[in-house]
């Protein structure tokens, strides 16, 4: 759909339109599928071009052999470059973040991994924040090395002086900067401001330091990087923009200059999500709002719980940092809410976490996040398992650590749950009539 159209469907009367009103239908126009309220699947592989003239003009614009005229757009081609299932989905893609454009992935690491090698050569550096995610530390330390790229990390509470230092010791070697913020396991916040600014201190119009932002934990609704002035975001879309735990994806958010470089290599490494993929990930975004802020609800109540509980030594969550005025003033700068996911050590070590978690019923022993359901896992040999138990623990990955996932069940329901984990008595109520139906 053409700009001008898209900025039609965004206002009403003059009044620019919410996100979670233009999910129902930003990008789309019912008379192009029999009058369908809904985007169809378009599960085709190739489309058919009008005349031989037409696909040798998009072709042109595909492979950069031209600049496109005013308003042109390039046209449909072939799956691996653009569908319309596809295309839509990342115009809606854009509107939490307020970017100028998206690409949509087959998962989060194919997001990572086209978006780094992108902006990447070798002989570059990049600078990231620790913990990672596991399957990105490894990309950072075990793959990107055999390109000649080398991998720095440094903590997430780093003084913005201090990571301005390390940048400016690395100079025109240092091509990213790459951030997960909220960190995964720990919640560590890192500081987008202080990374931006890093960032153009010692990059040039020549050779520029990209920020990129792994945005998965809080993004999209709570939590904005490029209104920071990051470059690029990434999510594993499997999370909360899927929601549902029955997909796998990832997008990458940026200008439309930065975005044409990654979609050039998405093309060429075939990293592209697939047409039906993208149509439940429509679906998903109508219902975004509604499931992280229940979520979040939720997860403030656990959390608070958990603090008390006197088998948990420590929470790591975003509503607690009353203590730390370092991270609370982040928080307060460019988060809008502590999000759904909680960390916590139990007193003891792994086989205290391995006892706690195999008590679990209805919260679900399984790695990922971002789901209707709760989930729990145990980073240290689980998510973060190919990262040394030496550098674990200078991460602040403990092996009594555990990490939840809140999904939107009723938050007193996983108290129970957590509760009877922990071997705590727990009184059942039953219903009048409902032990009887049971015998029954």
């Amino acid at each position: 759909m053409k700009g001008k159209e898209l900025q039609k469907q965004a206002t009403l009367h003059g009044r620019k339109l919410k996100p979670e009103s233009l999910m129902m239908s930003y990008g789309f126009n019912p008379e192009w599928s029999e009058g369908a309220i809904k985007c169809p699947i378009f599960q085709t592989s190739t489309f058919v071009f009008s005349k031989a003239e037409e696909g040798k003009a998009f072709f042109e614009l595909a492979y950069g052999l031209r600049q496109p005229a005013p308003e042109e757009e390039m046209g449909l081609i072939y799956s691996r470059l653009n569908n319309p299932s596809l295309e839509i989905l990342e115009d809606r893609l854009t509107l939490w973040d307020g970017a100028e454009d998206a690409a949509a992935f087959a998962s989060g690491m194919a997001a990572i991994s086209t978006s780094l090698l992108a902006l990447l050569k070798p002989g570059d550096v990049v600078l990231h924040s620790e913990p990672v995610y596991g399957g990105t530390d490894f990309f950072l330390k075990n793959v990107l090395p055999r390109f000649g790229i080398t991998a720095e990390g440094f903590s997430p509470t780093l003084p913005a002086d201090e990571l301005l230092a390390r940048a400016e010791a690395l100079g025109d070697k240092l091509a990213v900067l790459y951030v997960e913020t909220p960190a995964n396991p720990t919640n560590h916040l890192v500081d987008l401001d202080a990374c931006v600014a890093a960032a153009r201190r010692v990059g040039s119009a020549e050779r520029p330091c990209r920020v990129v932002v792994d945005n998965t934990f809080l993004g999209p609704v709570f939590q904005h990087p490029l209104k920071h002035g990051a470059d690029l975001v990434i999510y594993s879309a499997t999370k909360f923009l899927g929601g549902h735990s029955d997909l796998i994806a990832g997008a990458a958010l940026g200008s439309k200059a930065l975005m044409k470089e990654v979609r050039a290599m998405r093309t060429f490494m075939g990293s592209m999500c697939d047409p039906n993929t993208g149509w439940m990930l429509m679906r998903s975004l109508e219902t975004l709002k509604l499931r992280m802020e229940r979520a979040a609800q939720s997860a403030q109540v656990v959390a608070d719980w958990l603090r008390e509980h006197p088998q948990v030594a420590r929470t790591y969550y975003l509503g607690h940092l009353e203590h730390d005025a370092a991270q609370q003033d982040i928080f307060q700068r460019q988060c809008l809410s502590p999000g759904s996911m909680i960390s916590f050590d139990i007193r003891g070590g792994e086989a205290e976490a391995f006892a706690f978690l195999n008590r679990l019923q209805l919260i679900k022993l399984a790695v990922s996040l971002g789901g209707t359901e709760s989930l729990a896992e145990h980073p240290a040999t689980m998510t973060h398992s190919d990262i040394e138990p030496a550098t674990q623990r200078e991460m602040g990955i403990t092996s009594s650590m555990v990490r939840l996932s809140i999904g939107v069940e009723d938050p007193q329901d996983i108290i129970a749950d957590l509760s009877q984990a922990f071997g705590d008595i727990v009184e059942v109520e039953v219903e009048a009539g409902s032990l009887y139906d049971a015998v029954i």
